[in-house]
């Protein structure tokens, strides 16, 4: 049998949500380890000031392809930008470029969706259902396709605590609710969105869960796989260790942990953080793909894409009780920090109510406080409610557990010769989490931040200085204290005279003995 790499050599590939950041990592796995691929079409919504060429030649430019630039210079002929537009009628694709596409694509990698937790129910039932079953009535007509790549979310079905790796049965019937909402304006909609998501936490995973419905209902027609991937972080080996190019889920709250924004989180210590690496889950959906074109399974494969079950890694674990992110940034600190990096993670809701008005709102309403009599413009409290807002999105992942299963996974790993194993690794048993959460952090600090990795001793000086203003402050904030119970109290002076007297004597008897001695 042909390994992954022969497979695709020859193959025209179209990649929806390619300037994403998983869709960024496809495209560049493909090109690196599959050099004989003939074309990627890469769908592209052109901005406001930018074209979709413009927007797809900034992408190649970052550090992501340095690997593959170097290998093959003229890498970015093979990629094709086809402009589309995820929320218009036949995602706005042009007669010419439908044509084409109809014509050459063997396999479609369907990544792209919202992944915004607060999305309006309606915009996430556009981009994550409608825009589906679209690129599915054209992935139909396509002459020569021989699979279909799905990129769901281990989290579609996280009404349930067990999940195995079958679609379950929608919350609703796709075209019901798109036919209801279609009349209803933005208001009504927002009114009854928690009445139809139900269990579910928010748009993003009940709008999952229809896409997968809608998969399905074309599994008849097509070789259709499904991957679902848990929380996706940076890369673990390829192309390169840590690469992130995102605030999104743990890399923000890394992020503000390190600059000492974030000091208290509400989550369950012993609750499984179910990170997965980027490079895992393309790993995985590559030869995802490999295998539903070759041996064209009978009914569409499912693959949870956990680390949960297999090699866990605890909420716990970022604060400052583990070993693994607040290390790491006092190690390697981000520049600038507002504090110092030191997380406390609690699961009771009045202790972490404590924490965000001791350790957030206290300290920046000080630091406005400066801002304003400095004449300056006062920020950091806005910044801090943008922080609880983002934090509390994640709560509901942060405070339980699921269990994946991962059959399918093992399967198809079993199924891989020892070479593409080794090009194709998506083994996660052999992920060290302090390794990788510590390329993880300073990736934050490379790519995401743009921090020179040369001005570390600068960054660790400023940390001495935070801490000895802290120490400086909270001796101040004791000494006050104690002279307020003093004024006030006849037995706070008698102790407080007691002590020093204790401390004289100390000290003269103390000094008696060095004379002695000498």
């Amino acid at each position: 049998m042909a390994s992954i790499a022969d497979y695709y050599a020859g193959k025209s590939v179209l990649i929806t949500g390619a300037t994403g950041f998983m869709g960024k990592v496809l495209v560049e796995k493909l090109l690196r380890c599959c050099p004989g691929v003939s074309a990627l079409y890469v769908l592209v919504r052109p901005k406001a000031g930018q074209s979709m060429q413009q927007r797809v030649s900034d992408m190649m430019k970052c550090k992501l392809f340095d690997r593959v630039r170097e290998e093959d210079p003229d890498f970015h002929k093979k990629v094709v930008p086809i402009s589309s537009e995820l929320t218009q009628p036949g995602l706005a694709i042009s007669p010419q470029d439908e044509s084409k596409l109809v014509a050459c694509v063997n396999i479609v990698f369907h990544c792209a969706a919202t992944i915004r937790f607060d999305e309006p129910l309606k915009h996430a039932l556009q981009l994550n259902v409608i825009a589906t079953q679209q690129l599915l009535s054209l992935a139909k007509q396509m002459h020569n396709l021989e699979a279909f790549v799905h990129i769901s979310t281990a989290y579609a079905n996280c009404n349930r605590r067990h999940i195995d790796e079958v679609i379950y049965p929608p919350p609703v019937e796709p075209k019901k609710l798109i036919d209801s909402l279609e009349w209803m304006d933005d208001g009504m909609v927002r009114d009854i969105t928690p009445r139809l998501i139900g269990e579910r936490p928010n748009t993003y995973t009940y709008t999952k869960a229809l896409a997968e419905c809608v998969v399905q209902q074309e599994s008849d027609k097509l070789n259709i796989a499904i991957i679902r991937p848990s929380i996706v972080g940076a890369s673990w080996q390829e192309p390169f260790p840590g690469w992130i190019d995102n605030f999104n889920g743990p890399s923000g709250v890394f992020i503000a942990a390190g600059k000492g924004i974030l000091r208290t989180m509400r989550a369950n210590n012993d609750a499984v953080a179910d990170l997965i690496p980027v490079d895992v889950v393309i790993n995985l959906t590559l030869a995802a793909g490999w295998y539903t074109a070759v041996h064209r399974p009978k009914t569409a494969l499912v693959y949870n894409c956990t680390t949960g079950g297999i090699n866990p890694f605890h909420w716990g674990e970022i604060g400052e009780c583990g070993y693994h992110v607040m290390s790491t940034f006092k190690r390697n600190p981000l520049e600038q920090a507002f504090r110092r990096p030191n997380a406390n993670i609690t699961s009771n809701y009045l202790i972490n109510q404590y924490w965000i008005l001791v350790s957030h709102k206290f300290p920046a309403l000080l630091y406005d406080l400066y801002l304003r009599l400095s004449g300056q413009k006062p920020h950091m409290m806005r910044i801090f409610n943008r922080l609880h807002k983002a934090i509390s999105l994640l709560e509901y992942f942060s405070s339980q557990d699921w269990e994946w299963n991962s059959d399918n996974m093992s399967m198809l790993m079993g199924h891989l010769s020892p070479e593409d194993r080794k090009t194709f690794n998506f083994d996660v048993r052999q992920l060290n989490w302090p390794e990788y959460i510590e390329n993880y952090c300073i990736g934050t600090k490379k790519y995401v931040l743009n921090e020179d990795m040369s001005d570390i001793p600068a960054a660790r000086q400023h940390l001495r200085k935070l801490r000895n203003i802290r120490y400086t402050f909270n001796t101040l904030l004791l000494v006050f204290i104690w002279r307020v119970f003093i004024a006030r109290s006849q037995m706070a002076r008698n102790i407080w005279y007691f002590v020093v007297s204790l401390c004289f004597k100390f000290l003269s008897y103390f000094r008696a003995s060095s004379t002695l001695t000498n």
